[in-house]
């Protein structure tokens, strides 16, 4: 599949299960992300080690790598070969930091995936739903671990460089409120701590309501929307490349 097609498929997985965002007209719809953050679980097909390869034929390849001992996160930032089009963060929960109660349910839920092949990282929740209860336990141990169990490895946001949509920071959080969406400044919102090399503020979609393993429905947040604007212009960097904090960078293996 070309980058192109393998993009769009992300991104209409994205706004389908968030039609918040599909329905935003704040910018031309051709807009141009700035980065997709994929999440996934150290676990079989989903580890980051077995999807690394899936990205690399899709024209993705690592460029730097970051450890989140307190968030029990490694992410891998992957840049487009051609330089072009969005960047990927794939964030991989480690199942090892949870405790042994939700790391044992989550475990075997992930375990009872339909067998075939995981063609794409956006291949959704191939295992069951999960109860309520086992849900909840999931959230109260990590809220990535509760999102893993309904959605699958999947993008949880996306985030937009102001500059490419032509406006500050301001001007677009303003917009955003007018539309609805509460904006949070507080950078380590939206999976990871973000780098005070960037403002930052992250959107939380409105939460969707969903059916559980025992039939009942009930409301779960789902992602969000995040805004990136450099500090200081003189940077050559892309704005995603300045995103994750620099102490948390490691060696790429």
């Amino acid at each position: 599949m070309q980058r192109e097609a393998f993009i769009q498929q992300l991104w209409l997985d994205y706004v389908h299960h968030q039609p918040d965002i599909g329905g935003l007209r704040l910018w031309p719809v051709t807009a141009r992300a700035e980065y997709l953050t994929l999440l996934t679980l150290s676990h079989g097909p989903w580890a980051m080690e077995a999807l690394l390869p899936v990205l690399a034929e899709h024209g993705y390849r690592p460029r730097h790598r970051y450890a989140m001992a307190d968030r029990g996160l490694l992410v891998t930032l992957l840049g487009p070969t051609d330089q072009e089009g969005p960047w990927l963060v794939l964030a991989e929960l480690q199942l090892g930091t949870l405790s042994r109660r939700p790391r044992e349910r989550l475990r075997r839920l992930v375990d009872r995936a339909d067998a075939s092949p995981v063609s794409l990282p956006c291949g959704g929740r191939p295992w069951p739903m999960p109860s309520w209860d086992d849900y909840q336990t999931l959230v109260d141990a990590h809220p990535l671990a509760g999102w893993l169990a309904v959605m699958g490895t999947r993008v949880h946001h996306s985030g937009f460089d102001c500059s490419d949509l032509g406006d500050d920071i301001q001007h677009l959080d303003e917009r955003l409120r007018q539309t609805g969406f509460s904006g949070d400044a507080d950078r380590h919102r939206g999976v990871f701590p973000v780098s005070p090399l960037l403002d930052y503020r992250f959107y939380a979609t409105h939460s969707q309501r969903l059916p559980f393993a025992d039939g009942d429905l009930h409301r779960v947040p789902l992602g969000g929307l995040a805004l990136v604007q450099k500090r200081v212009n003189a940077n050559q960097e892309r704005s995603v490349e300045l995103l994750l904090p620099h102490h948390t960078l490691c060696e790429l293996g």
